[in-house]
């Protein structure tokens, strides 16, 4: 390449020219001739000047074309040796151009050029536009893709940055599987069972819980601590305990083979502490969840998940405490509250039904022998047990029952209100009195739910219980009665009437404690041919129950009917067509779907071997192992039914079924 030719030297010469030139005017006024030869001399070399600046400018632009084609060389050089992988596309997403590490790691040496982004990448170019970066896994290795705009010619290109994260997504999980997690794990009932077995046996069974916890955690890294005799904490890396919830915690399973002085199966409740960013908070969970275990009646493991709780096993029935110390307790402590109280409101779940309005008679009964004002709030337009309010309102007279409205108008912050027969908040008949009120008292028997009352001053909730009746029945027995007179027999039969429901007249879920407080209700007056008639239904609604029970089809050993029948009092006709369909023969649970409103409605049953609860809940219900209902909304009474025949299938295989 010629050399530059020197800028000074250029503008030395035009200077000197310059000056020439001034002189030769300042000669040509003197001699003509001189000041001639002097001008043209000046024109001369401003000519030459001329001339050199042209050579010049020829070369720069020469050396500066050069340097840039050089530049774009080396620039696309450098791109094309990027050790990360990098591309070019149209706006469409049309791969232009990439560089060598995106041949190597992204095409695997295949060629790309002229193929569509998001088939070779798996990428939404949309997305990547939208969010500013996406990652993703692109042959076995994590990136996280970035872009930028350039446009050139009117032609807009994006250019497609490739960052390997690999690394730190495999530290990340390393991390994460390696998190510590508690989990609580109890022996169900523990002193109930080992009060009448002998040392020796005691001994023995101690063992055998102690070896099936050590086989438990022998899969794991992780160390368990005992205690208490009924009681052990472990610590389990997450990845462990995914296993442990893969295989739907087998141990509890492997629990019920061990049976207790010959004739006890032993069962276990477990809570687990999983997703907590630290020891203490994961024990916390951890205890959340065994306390939601023991209030769905024990035998079964519950972990806590972003969206609820999942539910491991349930399988045993709930077993019945023969001590009543608990109850003892708690109704000392609920009479102090009620003493302290100005009035007191008494409500259960919308469309109370025997038990719920059963147990709150009985419980207004014994408050106004303490000389309480009490008010049962009721909603007569959506109640099933109409009969029962009318029996007793002609007994007590008017004032004992008052709408939601009414109390709600007359509530004041030192009032009570007492909840039976639930414990969901979305099941309450008045969800507005709740929130009024700032003492709550909850008494239930109902396996614990999700949303469950957390503010109650007193939760007393017993799900071995038969009904809401059974436990208020025992909790009177030990208030403190101002006067010597006993409880109304027509509160007595309230209650006993509940009690019946729930139990089917004393055929599901009864243990000695019903059979004990069926008693005491007899002797306070209760007539059972009185309660009978309150189960009474007209001969149009005997009709409809028939039809729906004609109407079933087995499933699984599941009766399943559709009712498709018209009737003011569908509400009652259903559960007790459910309640026939149990005495088939080889029929385990049934099932009847029914419509009210714009709700589809399931009533379920069962006689024990098949847990209507957890079927229930995976279509956003609840209830009992042998006595559930669920509702749903926005959907037909023909995929309500393929719904069902859906969560059946899906417990048929399962431990907790």
């Amino acid at each position: 390449m010629k050399k530059k030719f020197p800028g000074a030297a250029l503008l030395m010469i035009a200077a000197i020219i310059a000056s020439h030139l001034c002189v030769s005017l300042t000669l040509l006024q003197y001699n003509r001739l001189y000041g001639t030869l002097s001008i043209v001399s000046a024109f001369v070399l401003a000519l030459v000047l001329i001339v050199l600046y042209a050579v010049f400018s020829k070369n720069s632009v020469r050396y500066f074309t050069k340097m840039n084609t050089h530049l774009e060389n080396s620039a696309a050089e450098y791109m094309n040796n990027l050790p990360a992988p990098v591309a070019v596309l149209e706006k469409d997403g049309r791969i232009v151009w990439f560089n060598s590490a995106f041949s190597d790691k992204i095409c695997l040496d295949d060629d790309f050029y002229g193929k569509n982004f998001e088939e070779c990448t798996a990428v939404d170019i949309h997305s990547l536009i939208s969010d500013g970066s996406v990652k993703c896994r692109i042959n076995n290795a994590v990136y996280n893709i970035t872009y930028e705009e350039f446009t050139k010619n009117d032609v807009t290109f994006l250019i497609v940055y490739f960052q390997d994260e690999t690394n730190f997504f495999n530290l990340k999980k390393e991390s994460e599987e390696r998190h510590p997690n508690v989990v609580i794990m109890t022996i169900d009932t523990y002193d109930e069972i080992m009060q009448n077995a002998k040392e020796s046996e005691k001994a023995h069974a101690a063992v055998e819980i102690e070896q099936l916890i050590e086989r438990f955690m022998s899969s794991t890294n992780g160390f368990i601590k005992k205690i208490s005799p009924n009681t052990f904490y472990a610590v389990i890396e997450h990845r462990h305990l995914e296993d442990k919830i893969q295989e739907k915690f087998k141990i509890l399973d492997n629990a019920r083979d061990i049976k207790i002085a010959g004739k006890y199966p032993l069962t276990l409740s477990i809570g687990v502490g999983e997703g907590a960013s630290s020891l203490a908070e994961s024990e916390k969970i951890a205890r959340q969840c065994l306390d939601m275990a023991l209030g769905r009646g024990g035998d079964q493991a519950v972990v806590k998940t972003v969206n609820g709780y999942r539910f491991f096993g349930g399988v045993s029935k709930g077993v019945e405490k023969m001590s009543r110390a608990k109850t003892r307790i708690i109704a000392n402590a609920m009479q102090d509250i009620i003493a302290n109280s100005e009035k007191v409101f008494i409500m259960g779940h919308r469309f109370g039904d025997l038990d719920s309005i059963g147990a709150a008679c009985g419980l207004a009964g014994a408050l106004r022998l303490m000389g309480k004002e009490v008010h049962i709030v009721v909603d007569r337009t959506k109640n099933l047990a109409v009969n029962l309010i009318d029996a007793v309102e002609a007994h007590a007279g008017q004032g004992l029952f008052i709408t939601p409205s009414a109390a709600t108008q007359t509530v004041t912050d030192n009032d009570l209100l007492m909840i039976v027969d639930t414990h969901n908040t979305d099941c309450i008949e008045s969800s507005e009195l709740y929130e009024m009120c700032r003492q709550t008292i909850v008494i239930d028997h109902h396996r614990k739910t999700v949303n469950f009352i957390d503010n109650a001053v007193i939760f007393y909730h017993e799900p071995y219980a038969s009904s809401a009746s059974e436990m208020v029945t025992e909790l009177i027995q030990y208030f403190r009665l101002k006067s010597d007179e006993k409880l109304p027999s027509y509160c007595a039969e309230a209650l006993l009437s509940g009690i019946m429901l729930d139990t089917k007249n004393f055929v599901m879920r009864t243990g000695a404690r019903t059979f004990e407080a069926a008693a005491f209700l007899k002797k306070l007056g209760a007539d059972t041919v009185a309660v009978k008639l309150l189960f009474s239904s007209s001969f149009e609604s005997y009709r409809n129950k028939t039809e729906i029970v004609a109407s079933a089809k087995i499933q699984n050993r599941c009766a399943v009917a559709i009712a498709d029948v018209k009737c003011n009092d569908i509400r009652i006709v259903a559960p007790q067509a459910a309640d026939e369909l149990l005495n088939i023969v080889d029929v385990d649970a049934s099932f009847v779907i029914y419509k009210t409103n714009n709700v589809i409605n399931i009533s379920a049953r069962s006689l024990g071997a098949v847990n209507v609860q957890v079927i229930m809940e995976q279509l956003g219900g609840g209830g009992h192992q042998s006595m559930a209902a669920a509702q749903l909304k926005d959907v037909t009474m023909k995929e309500a039914s393929a719904m069902l025949i859906k969560a059946i299938e899906s417990r048929s295989g399962d431990s907790d079924k």
